[in-house]
């Protein structure tokens, strides 16, 4: 994804007849937003005499929500190359030598960036459940929003991961899927703890 892109052309490449920018993409802005959601509400509490005992608390959670915001755009890119891969072998013969040499690391390649972005969500949901306290609360509902949209990127990111399980062994696509049901579990429990703190 190009950092100059404009919302308008990002989400007209989205809606194209491409293959990407595809599901991945939009995973990772949706998890790119929760952050930057987040930062704003960050932003309003810093400086804040009410909140100065969490002044260094919140200035740590900025860097860390830009960060954050960074690496699902990394991640993002990731995902196309690795779909690049993927397909490029696809359209093989399957006794193709390349393919038969290439593949294996091609599915864990395009599997990889969804995981982390799964891992990113729920480590930014973790984030975000620990802001409750600290900041301002005139900017609950925006906090809320950040967890419900970084609860959605993580079950975009498992869709994403769950379409190729089937191109692994057995043993491990049900050992990934256990861990992907898991992850999920969690950034459900934190995003309704979120919600509840905000309410």
């Amino acid at each position: 994804m190009s950092s100059d892109q404009t919302i308008n052309g990002f989400l007209d490449a989205l809606a194209g007849k491409q293959p990407t920018p595809g599901g991945g993409a939009a995973a990772a802005m949706t998890g790119a937003t929760a952050a930057a959601t987040a930062g704003m509400v960050v932003s309003y509490s810093l400086g804040k005499k009410k909140l100065a005992e969490h002044e260094e608390t919140n200035q740590a959670a900025n860097k860390q929500l830009t960060n954050a915001r960074a690496m699902f755009l990394k991640l993002a890119d990731e995902d196309a190359e690795g779909y690049g891969v993927l397909n490029a072998l696809w359209s093989l013969d399957k006794d193709d030598p390349r393919r038969v040499k290439e593949w294996d690391a091609a599915v864990a390649g395009a599997i990889a960036p969804p995981r982390a972005m799964l891992a990113l969500a729920v480590d930014l949901l973790m984030r975000i459940e620990a802001l409750v306290p600290t900041t301002n609360r005139m900017l609950k509902s925006d906090l809320g929003v950040a967890a419900v949209l970084c609860e959605g990127a993580a079950k975009a990111a498992a869709w994403n991961i769950r379409i190729n399980l089937s191109l692994v062994d057995e043993a491990t696509g049900e050992r990934i899927g256990q861990e992907v049901s898991k992850e999920l579990a969690r950034a459900g429990e934190l995003c309704a703890s979120i919600e509840k703190g905000c309410a």
